[in-house]
C-alpha cells in the first residue's frame, strides 16, 4: 500500500474499508508521512484508532506544499472525515484587501464581498500578518479605520506619512500604494526596476533621505510570494481533462474546479478507439454536470460544443491551451494520472515476465478458504485492477457443498460459482487467477475451468516457502523475496486472506448470538 506512493507534495486520503474517507492529510513527502502513521510506536489513541480503520490510501499530488494547504482545507470541508478537526465554523483562507477609500490602506478579509482589490488567499495567518506588516512599514501606508484629527505615533516614529494632516499628497500617497500592490500581485521584479531607476535620479538631485527609503524598498520587496495554481479566484466551476494512452488502453483523469478550487479527481480506464474523446465527453456530460468551462488536451468537434450548450441552455467554452496557466494544469492532472496508474504498472510488467505471461495482467482475481476447525467455512475472492484493490469487485462466499474441513473441495466451489456466473452474464473475465495454497489447490480450481471451458492463467502460493505453483510445471517456481512480483502476489494474497478471515468472524459472531 504504501510502496506505491508518490514522494511529490500534496495530499492523501484514508479510506475504510466502506471506501469512506476518514482521514485527510497534506505532506512536502506523502510516502514519506504516510509511512510515519505505520512505523510510530508512541500514537495517541485517537491516531492509534485512525490506523486502525485505514484500508487504502489515495493520494492527489500537487506542484508545492503551498497548494497541498488549501486543496487539504477543500477536502475537509467537502468531505468532512471522522478522524479530522471538526471545525464547525471554520470560513475560507482570508485574503488582503487595498480599500477603495481616499487614502487606501490593507486589511484582512474572508470574503471578497466589499468594494476593493483583493490578493490571496493565503494559507498562513503569520505570513499574512507579516506580509501586512512589511509592506505598512516599507511603504507607510496608514493602518487608521478613520482619519484622526492631528498624527497619531505612528507618523512620530516613522512609520506613516500622516495622509490625515496631508503632509503628503495624495498622488504621493498613491504611488506607494501602487508599489504595495505590486509586492501583492507578485511582481516584484518589475517593481524593483522601477524602484532602481527612482533611485538613480533622487541620487542625483542628492535627495538622500528619499535615497534611503529607496533602497529600503528594494530589501524589503526580495519577499516573493508563492504563486498558488490550486487556489485560482474564479467566479465559474472548470473541469480539466487530461488522459495517457498506453498499450490500447487510455487512463483518463478529471480535475473538478470549484470556483477556482480543486474539488474533486475522477479516474477512467478503457479501452482505445478512434474518437475516444468526443465519445467520453459526451456520454460523462450527459450524466453529470457541466461546468461553465472544461479545459482538455486535444480539439474535439465543435458540435460537441453545440450539444453541451443544448443540455446546460448556456454558453460552454472548450479550451485546449498551449501556454500559461491552463496548460499547467493540464501537466499537473497528466503527472496525477502516471502516479495514481503507472506507478504500478511495473509490478504488473515484472509479473507478466516472471509468469511468462501473454498479456500484462490488468486485472487479478485471487482466492482463499477460512475457517475454524471446520466451522463456518467460508471462501473469499478479491480483484485487483491496474494494480490495486478494486474493493467494488470483491466477493465473499458461504460454503454450502460440504462440511468440515477440505480446502479442495472449498476452492473448487468457490471458483465454480464464480466463473460459472461470469460466464452465464458475459461479464469480462480477469487476466489473472491466483490461489491460495500448493498444487492441490491449484488442481481443484484448474479442473472446474476446464469443465467450464475457460482459459485463464493462473498459479497458486504456497505459504511455507512462498512458492509459485503453475500449471504444467513439475517444479514449482521460486520468485526473489527482493523482486516486486513477488511481493506483489503476497500483497494479493494476504488482501485475499484477510477479506476471508473477517467473513468467518462475523459468521462464527453470529452463530455465537443464535
Amino acid at each position: 500500500m504504501i510502496d506505491k506512493l508518490p514522494t511529490n507534495p500534496g495530499c492523501y486520503l484514508f479510506k475504510n474499508d466502506k471506501n469512506k474517507i476518514i482521514y485527510v492529510g497534506k505532506a512536502k513527502n506523502i510516502k514519506k508521512r504516510v509511512s510515519s502513521y505505520f512505523s510510530k510506536k508512541d500514537l495517541d489513541p485517537k491516531t492509534e484508532n485512525l490506523v486502525k480503520n485505514i484500508s487504502s490510501v489515495d493520494f492527489i499530488v500537487t506542484n508545492n506544499e503551498a497548494e497541498a494547504f488549501i486543496l487539504e482545507n477543500t477536502l475537509i470541508k467537502k468531505h468532512k472525515p471522522k478522524y479530522n478537526i471538526d471545525l464547525k465554523d471554520s470560513k475560507r483562507y482570508p485574503f488582503i484587501m487595498v480599500t477603495k477609500e481616499e487614502f487606501p490602506r490593507l486589511v484582512t478579509v474572508r470574503t471578497n464581498k466589499d468594494e476593493g482589490h483583493y490578493f490571496g488567499p493565503f494559507i498562513s495567518g503569520m505570513e499574512r500578518k507579516d506580509l501586512i506588516t512589511l509592506i505598512n512599514k516599507t511603504f507607510k501606508i496608514r493602518t487608521c479605520s478613520k482619519l484622526p484629527k492631528k498624527v497619531c505615533l505612528r507618523y512620530h516614529i516613522d512609520l506613516c506619512k500622516g495622509p490625515c494632516q496631508s503632509f503628503i499628497s495624495k498622488e504621493d500617497y498613491d504611488k506607494d500604494v501602487k508599489k504595495a500592490m505590486m509586492v501583492l500581485k507578485g511582481k516584484n521584479n518589475e517593481l524593483l526596476k522601477s524602484i532602481k531607476t527612482e533611485l538613480k535620479d533622487v541620487s542625483k538631485k542628492q535627495e538622500f533621505e528619499k535615497a534611503i527609503e529607496l533602497r529600503n524598498q528594494m530589501y524589503a520587496i526580495q519577499y516573493l510570494m508563492d504563486k498558488q495554481q490550486m487556489e485560482r479566484i474564479r467566479k465559474y466551476d472548470e473541469d480539466i481533462i487530461n488522459y495517457i494512452k498506453s498499450d490500447g488502453k487510455i487512463y483518463l483523469m478529471i480535475f473538478n474546479i470549484y470556483k477556482g478550487t480543486l474539488n474533486n479527481k475522477k479516474e477512467f480506464v478503457f479501452d482505445y478507439i478512434d474518437g475516444f474523446l468526443e465519445s467520453f465527453l459526451i456520454q460523462f456530460y450527459s450524466e453529470s454536470k457541466l461546468p461553465k468551462e472544461i479545459i482538455l488536451p486535444d480539439k474535439v468537434d465543435l458540435s460537441i460544443k453545440d450539444f453541451f450548450e443544448h443540455i446546460k441552455k448556456n454558453k460552454i467554452h472548450i479550451n485546449v491551451p498551449k501556454i500559461g496557466e491552463k496548460k499547467n494544469l493540464l501537466e499537473l492532472v497528466k503527472k496525477n494520472i502516471e502516479l495514481s496508474f503507472f506507478g504500478d504498472i511495473g509490478k504488473l510488467k515484472e509479473l507478466k515476465d516472471k509468469l511468462k505471461l501473454n498479456d500484462i495482467p490488468y486485472v487479478i482475481e485471487c482466492f482463499d478458504i477460512s475457517h475454524l476447525s471446520g466451522s463456518s467455512t467460508v471462501g473469499s475472492m478479491v480483484q485487483f485492477r491496474n494494480a490495486k484493490p478494486d474493493k467494488s469487485n470483491y466477493r465473499r462466499f458461504k460454503i454450502k457443498t460440504y462440511e468440515g474441513i477440505d480446502d479442495y473441495l472449498g476452492i473448487s466451489e468457490v471458483v465454480r460459482r464464480r466463473y460459472s456466473r461470469l460466464k452465464d452474464e458475459n461479464s469480462e473475465f480477469p487476466n489473472l487467477i491466483i490461489i491460495d495454497g500448493g498444487r492441490g489447490q491449484l488442481n481443484a480450481a484448474l479442473s472446474e475451468l476446464n469443465k467450464l471451458n475457460i482459459r485463464i492463467p493462473i498459479i497458486s502460493i504456497a505459504k511455507k516457502f512462498e512458492e509459485i505453483y503453475v500449471p504444467g510445471l513439475s517444479i514449482p517456481i521460486r520468485l526473489s523475496k527482493m523482486k516486486t512480483a513477488l511481493k506483489f502476489v503476497q500483497e494479493i494474497r494476504d488482501e485475499a486472506h484477510r477479506f476471508a478471515i473477517k467473513y468467518n468472524r462475523l459468521l462464527r459472531k453470529k452463530d455465537l448470538i443464535k
